[in-house]
């Protein structure tokens, strides 16, 4: 894979069985995403773009062709493989925030770190550290229902975030808030783009979060139908 490439996708083709026949979600994909990006895969729902995240977050394999993350060929990994790529380099927001309900925000962001076997004085600063990069060090006790929407999505990305991860990637990360709430989150997300370097991959058709994305990759009916780039300001 070139060395700036974090994500690159060759001729990429995904199938799943209906009854005798199948039904092809992504066909002819080939797409290179660098480090350090804060892109999106846009579209209308059956484009195929949480498809396409999924496989990049090795969560799925391609049918035909190579989808390689962090130097890995996604497709030839084992579970046992793709399960340590997602614990040690990636990181996931989704739209449920998929919180652990019964346990404090300082918990749920700590999760990721006991995975990965690191020593109480260090989980704690890192933990500490990415609440404060989400504004939620007050809330450090709280239970997720105890939280408005945003700021549960904010312990969402301080989770995902905890580890530094070369890869977040993010499915329809503000489909459950408000306009104000979703720009928070965005701003967010891009300062810590921006301070650590670290590549963001959205799937979303959000009008809020396709204005903050430095390069749109539109797919429609599984293909890429176009990819446009915003002007750096």
């Amino acid at each position: 894979m070139e060395n700036s490439a974090i994500i690159k996708i060759n001729d990429l083709v995904k199938s799943f069985p209906m009854g005798k026949t199948h039904f092809t979600a992504l066909r002819d994909i080939n797409l290179t995403i660098g480090r350090g990006e804060f892109t999106g895969l846009v579209g209308p729902s059956g484009s195929g773009k949480t498809t396409l995240l999924n496989i990049v977050g090795s969560l799925d394999t391609p049918t035909s062709g190579e989808a390689w993350v962090l130097d890995h060929s996604v497709g030839r990994l084992s579970a046992r493989q793709s399960a340590q790529l997602r614990k040690e380099e990636l990181g996931f927001i989704f739209q449920s925030y998929n919180l652990l309900v019964v346990h404090t925000v300082y918990e749920n962001v700590e999760f990721p770190l006991l995975l990965l076997k690191i020593g109480a004085p260090e989980r704690k600063k890192m933990v500490m550290d990415a609440l404060e990069w989400v504004g939620l060090t007050d809330k450090v006790r709280s239970k997720p229902p105890q939280l408005s929407g945003g700021e549960c999505q904010r312990v969402a990305i301080a989770r995902a975030m905890v580890k530094k991860p070369s890869l977040v990637l993010a499915d329809e990360p503000t489909a459950n808030l408000d306009a104000a709430n979703s720009h928070h989150i965005l701003k967010t997300m891009v300062n810590l783009n921006r301070e650590l370097n670290t590549t963001f991959l959205f799937a979303t058709h959000d009008e809020k979060v396709i204005k903050y994305l430095r390069r749109k990759i539109y797919l429609l009916d599984g293909k890429i139908d176009k990819i446009s780039e915003q002007e750096q300001t």
